[in-house]
């Protein structure tokens, strides 16, 4: 019999946030520390939006195949799971230092990131009161985007050559892994658990499905390409850190607000305003010309892309039962991990244009509000489960 959680089992929320926490410390450094380490390591900096392509397209994959782990082991189990395969293919990526064994690495890391996401938020989200899901997901993104802007700090602290970073980067993973291991109470329960049969994905919101999908064309560039960027920008890799910290704090800060206004607003409208905000940052960034305006666009860009994914979800939530939240937390990172893949790629033909990475955000952004806006006008009454 397949397995899931029932809402009516009181769930822990320490071991998912606090592993996800130093999990978060990780992969922030990480993903700056790929595409900035490629010279070290005798790798092309062309590579760099391959292995960010590759890494979503792990995580694609992933998205279709985690529920069955879950079901079978249960929570607790899938996260040390997966935090154990993540950390395999760090070792893997510094045992081989070569293009195509770092993007299968890269690939498989995806896939273990995809199964990390699905466990945490699914333990979260078990309630079927939108308010508490509403706090609950404030409390992941803060945790995840705080310990990721922390994690950037790692590249001007130390540095982006050598083994010692990666070696960081592992015992970090490493300690994330303790708190599932150690706490074995607070997973939810099992129960009967159902899957969101095809005809059912019709009734999913339109803007949900588009607002984790446009969360992922933006996501994807920002974390594979933006580091790159920023560096060529001030020619500084402290800098990069700080300003790459800049656009993941932005993207906490913002947490509380949204768990906040989600449940007081239409939700199309919430990520309208958000995508309004993120092309005002790039237009700022793009007129910018001394580093506090540079810090302020930065953490303004954050705040808006990574506002989308969490209101995406949440109304994706709304019309689901406890019972099937894992499955709808896999369709949203579904469509948040085809967005991750197809982002670096579609980035990389602005390579010619000035701006060039901003550029391809801001038109995304810019876009994405034009549609939000149609959708929230149409349904205005979006805080209830919609099928637009």
């Amino acid at each position: 019999m397949e397995l899931s959680t029932t809402s009516s089992h009181k769930t822990s929320t320490f071991v998912p946030v606090a592993g996800l926490s130093v999990f978060a410390l990780a992969s922030g450094y990480l993903m700056s520390l790929i595409p900035l380490s490629l010279p070290s390591f005798g790798l092309e900096l062309a590579l760099a939006p391959w292995l960010a392509s590759m890494f979503y397209l792990g995580l694609l994959l992933g998205a279709t195949g985690i529920e069955p782990v879950v079901a079978k082991i249960g929570h607790r189990l899938s996260f040390i799971l997966f935090l154990a395969a993540l950390l395999a293919t760090i070792l893997l990526m510094i045992a081989l230092p070569q293009a195509e064994v770092w993007m299968l690495a890269r690939l498989l890391a995806g896939i273990a990131v995809a199964g990390v996401f699905v466990v945490v938020e699914s333990w979260l989200l078990m309630t079927d009161n939108a308010k508490q899901r509403a706090k609950r997901l404030g409390l992941y993104m803060t945790s995840l985007y705080g310990g990721t802007a922390i994690g950037q700090l790692g590249i001007g602290q130390f540095g982006t050559q050598g083994l010692l970073p990666y070696t960081l980067i592992c015992i970090l993973i490493g300690l994330a892994i303790l708190p599932p291991l150690l706490v074995r109470k607070g997973q939810p329960a099992a129960m009967q658990h159902q899957k969101i049969a095809w005809r059912e994905l019709r009734s999913l919101s339109r803007p949900a499905v588009m607002g984790c999908l446009v969360s992922g064309l933006t996501m994807g560039p920002i974390y594979g390409m933006l580091p790159i960027y920023i560096k060529n920008q001030t020619g500084n890799e402290t800098q990069t850190g700080l300003l790459m910290a800049m656009v993941i704090l932005g993207g906490m800060m913002v947490q509380p607000v949204v768990s906040f206004l989600s449940t007081r607003m239409s939700k199309s409208l919430l990520m309208a305003l958000c995508c309004l905000l993120g092309a005002a940052s790039v237009f700022m960034l793009i007129t910018a010309n001394d580093n506090i305006t540079l810090a302020v666009g930065y953490s303004l860009l954050g705040a808006s892309t990574f506002a989308l994914y969490p209101v995406a979800i949440t109304l994706a939530c709304d019309s689901m039962s406890a019972s099937k939240i894992v499955a709808a937390t896999q369709v949203m990172l579904l469509s948040y991990s085809l967005g991750s893949v197809l982002g670096p790629m579609l980035a990389s033909a602005f390579d010619q244009v000035q701006f060039s990475l901003l550029m391809y955000l801001g038109i995304c952004l810019a876009s994405t509000c034009i549609y939000m806006l149609i959708k929230s006008f149409r349904a205005p009454g979006d805080q209830q489960p919609q099928a637009t």
